[in-house]
């Protein structure tokens, strides 16, 4: 009788310890076949053919991405769309995919399907990106461009003078550079110039290669 009760303890918990194993080494693989699809979807959105396969990137912004120095360089350099706006490190990439969530949505309702509609949103389209950079102090152009590595003695004169203005006034990228890779709003530059001069920056600091006020004019 003990006998008996023994191997049939000893059964059981060779069955339970089998059973255990076995979930444990199931739910594992399960995971790692989940983890695997996950990084893999999350690479495969991370491409620039992926950004250009609904036309109201492919038709608008990417063809005037095409005629940038993003594109094409003397170095051969190339940015690509994800380079520009999507993080590298992989909370924010995750965070940035969410986000793009609702741009999905909005491909679907047709909000942007004509070139009229992205017209009449490019402003507001505009200002949220350039927010979302001035906030990460402008994270994704950083992966190329470093302040620390810049030598202002190679620069343009007036490069290397508005490098080192913006960076003694703790500006950021965004802040001069829009417009580098897609054209800009039609109304932007006229609100520029109005918002300039209610703050009484000086005009050279954008048309340095032009003549400069006089030293007596009241906006220098």
């Amino acid at each position: 009788m003990t006998n008996k009760n023994s191997t049939s303890n000893f059964l059981s918990g060779k069955y339970l310890f089998g059973a255990t194993f076995g979930s444990a080494f199931f739910f594992i693989i399960i995971g790692i076949l989940f983890w695997g699809g996950f990084n893999w979807s999350l690479e495969l959105t991370n491409t620039e053919e992926f950004c250009i396969s609904c036309h109201e990137m492919r038709d608008n912004v990417y063809t005037e991405y095409r005629e940038s120095v993003h594109f094409s360089n003397s170095t051969g350099v190339r940015a690509t769309c994800p380079d520009c706006h999507v993080p590298r490190d992989w909370v924010h990439k995750v965070t940035r995919k969410i986000q793009a969530s609702n741009e999905l949505i909005h491909h679907f309702l047709g909000s942007l399907d004509t070139r009229e509609k992205f017209i009449a949103k490019r402003q507001e389209l505009a200002e949220h990106v350039w927010e979302t950079m001035k906030a990460t102090d402008s994270r994704e152009c950083r992966n190329c461009h470093s302040e620390d590595a810049m030598n202002f003695n190679e620069q343009r004169d007036v490069a290397a003078e508005q490098h080192k203005l913006g960076k003694a006034q703790n500006k950021t990228c965004i802040d001069c550079h829009k417009g580098v890779a897609h054209k800009l709003p039609e109304d932007f530059l006229e609100a520029e110039h109005d918002r300039f001069e209610q703050e009484k920056v000086p005009c050279h600091q954008c048309h340095a290669e032009m003549a400069r006020p006089e030293k007596d004019d009241d906006w220098n």
